[in-house]
């Protein structure tokens, strides 16, 4: 195991255990919008997972402000109900919103159980691009969620920052994507320490405007689309159709990058058939030796 992985999360785990005013980032799932198992999936990356109680949940962060007594989601899985309880302690913490990246089927639809046949919520706010927003209020079943005030729509503007907290911020960033219904975002989120870039999904990083490696090297920790290691995992599908950055050629990108650079590194948002799932498989080796790292259930990233 990586030895910055390794101590990230010891170190993680103990800073949030004893410095409980302190804002911090939680992983709460890692895997691609069809979660693990995945529908219809028999080989080997899934077959002994069903009927299994545990199983992994879809991409999802969590922000949390122990001090405020509030907490932040970033995006509503099909895992919503595990990941809202995780994140508000059993309700002992306000949800005080939810921050979509965009409308595919892993990131948004998780907003279901806020509605009257589930939670019955009232006024929880989301934070929506304006397409976002749009599609939301104008298709059901989620205009109803709008129209009963299970929620309430805040619209984003991209690269504007939203304060949180009075030490917490959090930045929409555009990014290129199959932007069928909705654009698609990631998050910058900025804390009194240290800073964060959140990027599950984008189509190729050489489609991008920005430049990823400078990126990197202005935040403290980078959590980065990892969902194919290669382009030989689906061999049945058209990969031109749900177009992602390998892991094999980011880690090309990045490798002008320094150690420390590298190390700031998380693959997320990991397809089941990714070998990366397997922390013992040889893809998983490979990237550690890069200096690279990915993603895990219930890592703490300290703001």
């Amino acid at each position: 195991m990586n030895s910055f992985y390794s101590l990230l999360i010891s170190v993680g785990l103990l800073w949030a255990g004893k410095n409980t005013q302190s804002p911090y980032v939680v992983v709460l799932g890692i895997v691609q919008d069809g979660g693990m198992p995945h529908a219809q999936c028999q080989k080997k990356c899934c077959k002994n997972l069903w009927g299994k109680v545990k199983k992994e949940k879809v991409s999802c962060l969590g922000i949390m402000d122990p001090g405020t007594n509030q907490s932040w989601i970033i995006d509503a899985t099909p895992d919503f109900p595990e990941q809202h309880q995780i994140i508000t302690q059993g309700n002992d913490i306000k949800l005080a919103g939810i921050f979509l990246t965009h409308a595919h089927a892993g990131h948004y639809t998780g907003l279901m159980h806020l509605g009257r046949e589930v939670m019955g919520a009232k006024n929880v706010p989301v934070f929506a691009m304006p397409r976002m927003r749009n599609f939301l209020e104008t298709n059901g079943p989620w205009d109803q969620l709008v129209s009963l005030h299970n929620i309430k729509i805040t619209e984003m503007r991209k690269q504007k920052e939203i304060k949180l907290s009075d030490r917490l911020f959090i930045e929409p960033i555009r990014v290129p994507h199959r932007d069928e219904y909705s654009e698609t975002v990631g998050y910058q989120i900025m804390g009194p320490n240290k800073s964060l870039l959140f990027i599950p999904d984008i189509d190729k990083w050489e489609k991008w405007d920005q430049d990823i490696l400078m990126r990197i090297k202005h935040v403290d920790f980078a959590l980065l689309d990892g969902t194919f290691y290669s382009g030989d995992e689906l061999p049945h599908r058209d990969m031109s159709e749900i177009p992602h950055p390998f892991i094999v050629e980011s880690m090309d990108l990045f490798s002008s990058l320094n150690t420390p650079n590298r190390n700031k590194i998380f693959f997320i948002h990991l397809n089941h058939s990714n070998p990366v799932m397997e922390k013992t498989s040889a893809a998983s080796n490979m990237i550690r030796s890069k200096r690279f790292n990915v993603a895990r259930e219930g890592i703490i990233f300290p703001l």
